[in-house]
């Protein structure tokens, strides 16, 4: 059985916190992320401005899979974007590197390096990789690059889809399944209720990534005061 078969069917959980944020602690997620594993995820998704030292700590927390990342720079391309962020991914433990595919295919990273290249590393190193698209051209590129998995996670955050995409982006779930039916499909990218995570199933995800609605313990307050604030 493959990483990415003890993955399918089930739910990701995303365990990040940004800088400045109450949960951004490496300890923290990792408890967090054995909550969610308590509570019926078959994955974690770890890693972001964190790095590499968060993806370590939620491996020694849990025994399902991890999908490992960083996230470097403010330039359009910011997940796991260099063959040394790889690596450090890679050795923090992820069995599953996820890394950026936005854009065209070839362009050059911020190392000089093209996504063909970080899927090389991470596959020598004996890991699948997770393409994170916005679109079905960068899907079908990805899948062409060699990325074992391809996930809508950067649908309505890259500047020529953010004004097009508002919830989760089920329309590119759908099309990408047509074009690539024998891809493992990734939904990603506000997922916020079990409508959203079945309707993800119906249209042909292999497994379904939620973060926020989860992990996110000032988002989910912030709808509840809100809620209570309106109550009059």
């Amino acid at each position: 059985m493959t990483v990415l078969d003890r993955l399918a069917g089930g739910l990701v959980v995303s365990c990040q916190a940004p800088a400045g944020h109450a949960l951004r602690d490496g300890a923290v997620l990792a408890r967090l992320a054995r909550a969610a594993v308590d509570g019926g995820a078959v994955g974690i998704r770890c890693g972001g401005v964190g790095g590499a030292p968060d993806v370590a700590a939620v491996r020694r927390a849990v025994r399902v899979p991890v999908i490992g990342l960083t996230k470097d720079g403010d330039g359009d391309v910011y997940i796991t974007p260099t063959l040394r962020s790889v690596a450090a991914v890679v050795d923090a433990g992820a069995e599953v590197v996820a890394v950026q595919a936005t854009g065209p295919a070839d362009a050059a990273r911020p190392d000089g390096s093209t996504l063909a290249d970080l899927v090389g590393a991470a596959h020598r190193a004996g890991r699948a990789v997770m393409a994170d698209v916005s679109t079905l051209d960068e899907a079908v590129a990805a899948a062409g690059a060699g990325c074992d998995a391809v996930g809508t996670t950067m649908a309505g955050y890259t500047r020529w889809t953010r004004d097009r995409v508002r919830g989760p982006d089920l329309d590119l779930l759908t099309a990408v399944r047509a074009a690539l039916p024998q891809v493992f499909l990734v939904a990603e990218g506000r997922y916020h209720t079990p409508d959203d995570v079945r309707a993800a199933f119906d249209r042909g995800a292999d497994t379904v990534v939620v973060g926020t609605a989860i992990t996110d313990v000032s988002w989910v307050t912030a709808r509840f005061a809100a809620a209570a604030a309106g109550r009059g």
